[in-house]
């Protein structure tokens, strides 16, 4: 048996074929019920039968049998056929010469024939084939490859994001204001200014007997005429007036449009009897409404072009129970939205001076029937007249828009825009404005001049030494020391008992070693003798084991920006800056001396409240205002800004409704009285010129900041 077994390979029987060419292969089906299918792609099969012979090749074995070229009938293989065997290991690939070349259906081979005393082994059920409904295993199936997600880079899709925003908003508002521009704006101002001062002087000659009776009528149409051109120079004002009414709402150009109906028949009825009426105050009052329409858009134009030319937006956040139960002031990220949905609501002082103009026509008109009553129907429109002239002050119409235009022509260099009046309220409260050693001195501002050594300390030791101890610190000048440990080829020690001391000093265990660093009056606090005649103001000194080694000569760059925004923050009483900077050599005296400020008002806390307050975050809210620029100054001058801005308002509102009411009662008694003599053109005038003064003084508030 195991003589007759030998090796071959496919090529030794392909050519043993070759050399029989009288062998013609035969090809034995089983009957089609009994058919079995076998899979090509695991099994070969050729059978060769010389005279009436089988043979079954299996998936593991090819076999040849030779019998002999006697007849006899078929005889099944057995063991002692001579088999050619192929290992178990050896596949059949893609690349394997088939001998049969009919295309069979999947797992059936033309001329295979099972072996009688081996029954074919049924082929396992494949898997089926994948579908929409076929449900893995495992969520996910294994091997299937999941591309990695790409990284969205935030900063610049923010970037994106709020620059939509902002074309969409203020830029595009921006281009519609300066579509109406300022000019004519200017020119109206100018016809109405020029038309009040004619009607002022012949009024005044008229009151000093210098008008001819003759040329008296002339002189009343001329009055008339004046006051028909203001109206039309202020006519978009008059159309807005009658827009509010019409929407339920009263405001000022409201009560010009009544004030100008009223002097409007009085002055037809003036013409009637020959009476000079009351059309240079009217016209007085338009010039103010054209100023106020002025203001407005000059300081809503300076504020969308702050914003549309901002590539980041930095804010300030109103937090409560920063710093002893006081607010503080932090900085956080702004949103275009803070601006956008605030800048133009009404504020609490419009709203109060638009109550007060209803009253005033109300409380007018009920003056003028009572002198209807008394006095006669002419009397009576000549008493309304002059009650509404003298019930608003004309600056009553720039006391709120002038202040706010003047201080956002200087916050818009600045780069800082005010978030409405409801930013206003919160920037005028009483708070803290934390200041870091960034906002002091901005990179580049601190630099080292040179070093000096005393004692018999090794140099390089006492810079390691030295450094090592501020860097522990990390403090504001931990990167100056860094960079000159560096530079140095020093070796970073490390620090025990690190102790920070108010006076302005650091006192920590390097190596067994004690080491003291901080300013000149902390050394001296410290009883470390320093050298006579010592110039330097700004050194850092290292001394270690008590004994002084070493002095550094910094040098601190005092931007005029940053001394501006320190000294504003110092003169408002409700306000205190506060040092949030972990460098020990800022001191009160420190301040003073570097930026001329009076820094009585800085609070220095300690660290601990130090990081405390630099862990509070500011929490989800509007922002009080938006700066677009860096530095103190933008933030320092928003605040400050605000609140001149609040007071201006304030008392601006009070003073020219005293003085409306004054004037009301005024009108009141005169009619009560019957001295309708004091009622003439030119008393009012003067009234009117009395409370002009304090108006425009009050509107030049927001200048001192």
């Amino acid at each position: 048996m195991d003589e007759r077994e030998q090796e071959f390979t496919l090529e030794d029987i392909m050519r043993e074929f070759s050399d029989a060419p009288d062998s013609k292969p035969v090809v034995q089906q089983l009957p089609p019920e009994k058919e079995k299918p076998q899979d090509l792609s695991d099994t070969i099969r050729m059978q060769t039968i010389k005279d009436a012979s089988a043979q079954t090749v299996t998936s593991d074995t090819i076999r040849m049998d030779t019998l002999c070229t006697q007849k006899q009938e078929p005889k099944p293989l057995t063991d002692d056929t001579i088999r050619l065997e192929i290992p178990e290991t050896e596949t059949v690939t893609v690349d394997t010469v088939r001998l049969s070349t009919d295309k069979l259906p999947k797992g059936q081979y033309k001329g295979a024939a099972p072996l009688a005393e081996e029954p074919v082994a049924e082929q396992p059920k494949e898997d089926e084939a994948f579908t929409e409904k076929w449900e893995p295993e495992y969520e996910q199936p294994i091997g299937n490859y999941v591309p990695p997600q790409p990284i969205a880079f935030k900063p610049r899709s923010e970037l994106r994001e709020m620059k939509r925003k902002l074309v969409e908003g203020p830029e595009k508002q921006y281009y519609a204001l300066e579509e109406k521009g300022l000019g004519k704006l200017q020119a109206a101002i100018f016809l109405s200014l020029l038309v009040v001062l004619i009607s002022a002087g012949a009024m005044i000659l008229y009151g000093f007997g210098m008008v001819q009776e003759n040329r008296l009528r002339l002189m009343v149409f001329g009055q008339f005429f004046a006051m028909l051109v203001s109206a039309l120079l202020v006519s978009f004002q008059m159309i807005d007036g009658v827009t509010d009414i019409l929407n339920k709402r009263f405001h000022l150009n409201s009560l010009l449009v009544c004030t100008f109906a009223v002097c409007t028949v009085d002055a037809v009825i003036c013409l009637a009897q020959v009476r000079v009426p009351c059309c240079a105050i009217f016209s007085l009052l338009a010039t103010m409404s054209l100023w106020n329409t002025y203001c407005r858009r000059s300081a809503e134009m300076a504020q969308l072009d702050t914003m549309r030319k901002a590539n980041h937006l930095g804010a300030l956040h109103a937090v409560e129970n920063y710093y002893e139960d006081n607010t503080g002031f932090v900085h956080a990220e702004g949103q275009v939205e803070d601006f956008t949905e605030n800048y133009a609501v009404p504020s609490t002082p419009e709203k109060v001076m638009s109550v007060y103009a209803l009253s005033a026509l109300l409380v007018s008109a009920v003056i003028g029937v009572v002198g209807v009553l008394f006095h006669g129907f002419g009397a009576g429109v000549q008493i309304m007249a002059v009650s509404l002239l003298a019930a608003v002050p004309a600056t009553a119409f720039i006391t709120l828009s002038r202040p706010a235009a003047i201080l956002q022509k200087r916050l818009h260099s600045l780069g800082t825009v005010l978030c409405g009046w409801k930013g206003i309220k919160k920037l005028s409260q009483k708070a803290v404005f934390p200041i870091t050693h960034d906002d002091l001195f901005p990179s580049g501002t601190v630099r080292m001049n040179g070093v000096k050594f005393y004692g018999e300390q090794n140099p390089d030791e006492v810079i390691s030494c030295c450094a090592s101890v501020i860097m522990a610190d990390e403090g504001g000048l931990a990167p100056l020391f860094t960079q000159l440990l560096d530079n140095s080829n020093g070796r970073r020690y490390e620090v025990e008992q690190l102790t920070c001391y108010e006076e302005g000093g650091l006192q920590a265990q390097v190596r067994g070693q004690t080491v003291l660093v901080g300013t000149i009056s902390f050394m001296k606090h410290m009883g470390i003798a320093l050298p006579e005649k010592l110039k330097l103001s700004n050194a850092v000194c290292a001394a270690i084991d008590g004994e002084l080694c070493a002095l550094f000569a910094v040098t601190y760059q005092a931007q005029k920006s940053v001394a501006a925004g320190l000294g504003t923050l110092c003169l408002y009483r409700k306000l205190s800056p506060i040092m949030l900077t972990e460098n020990f050599t800022v001191t009160q005296m420190f301040l003073k001396r570097v930026f001329g400020v009076n820094a009585r008002k800085v609070c220095i806390p300690n660290r601990d409240s130090c990081e405390q307050m630099k862990q509070q975050k500011a929490q989800e809210q509007e922002s009080a205002l938006l700066v677009t620029t860096s530095g103190l100054a933008p933030y320092a001058y928003g605040v400050t800004g605000a609140r001149a801005l609040r007071t201006a308002s304030v008392i601006g509102v009070a003073i020219h409704i005293t003085g409306g009411v004054l004037g009301l009662i005024m009108m009141a008694v005169l009619t009560g009285l019957g001295a309708l003599q004091m009622l003439t053109p030119l008393n009012v005038l003067l009234y009117q010129l009395i409370w002009l003064i304090p108006g425009l003084l009050i509107t030049e508030w927001t200048r001192s900041i």
